[in-house]
């Protein structure tokens, strides 16, 4: 019952939640809660979904919470405060509650084409100054290497969002095959608050 009715809230597919996350291509941690939040104990994730498998056994919480993934305080200088290899975790915030998104391997894919939206869902509105979509290039594999910053090239900067709840960025790319991770910034409004996500996609 309670789940059924936590499931409504979202058109896109989650649960109750008080500040958000791309959903769709679905951040990793957003991802491995909607695989497996109703089964997270169950050991055939550790074939199944082995990076999920990880995640969920380093800190169950980043699971639970997967629309916590942000810091406060950047004033913009995004480089400077995550580190390369940490941006996935954005920059080992909240504690190192979300360092298991680090990790490097054959996290599970979307698959998308060279033109997609990026789905945002923000349960307390807080709106956008602006969002930040990248790629990364043609070449890098994340199943083998950490994520830095040289690893992404920007496709996309938006302008303001206004408060709402579902935000879509449409987004053009091209040249692009295979697997690749799309890293998405979104700078909120109400204050210096920015989430960093990662989406595992496969160009198709």
């Amino acid at each position: 019952m309670l789940v059924a009715a936590l499931l409504s809230l979202i058109p896109w597919s989650g649960t109750a939640v008080a500040h958000g996350s791309v959903v769709d291509p679905a951040s990793r941690n957003y991802g491995c809660w909607q695989r497996w939040g109703n089964d997270h104990l169950n050991p055939a994730m550790a074939q199944q979904d082995p990076m999920c498998w990880q995640a969920w056994r380093a800190d169950a919480n980043a699971m639970w919470n997967w629309n916590g993934l942000y810091r406060n305080g950047s004033a913009g200088n995004f480089q400077a405060v995550v580190p390369n290899g940490q941006l996935c975790s954005g920059g080992r915030t909240e504690g190192g509650r979300y360092n298991s998104l680090d990790a490097v391997g054959a996290w599970k894919t979307t698959d998308i084409t060279g033109d997609f939206t990026v789905k945002l869902y923000d349960q307390a509105s807080h709106g956008a100054d602006y969002f930040l979509v990248y790629v990364t290039r043609q070449g890098f594999d994340p199943t083998t290497r950490p994520l830095t910053w040289n690893d992404l090239q920007l496709v996309k900067r938006t302008g303001r969002y206004a408060p709402s709840q579902n935000y879509e960025i449409p987004v053009s790319t091209s040249g692009l095959s295979g697997r690749h991770v799309v890293y998405t910034i979104w700078q909120a409004s109400h204050m210096d608050q920015t989430y960093f996500l990662c989406s595992d996609v496969n160009f198709r």
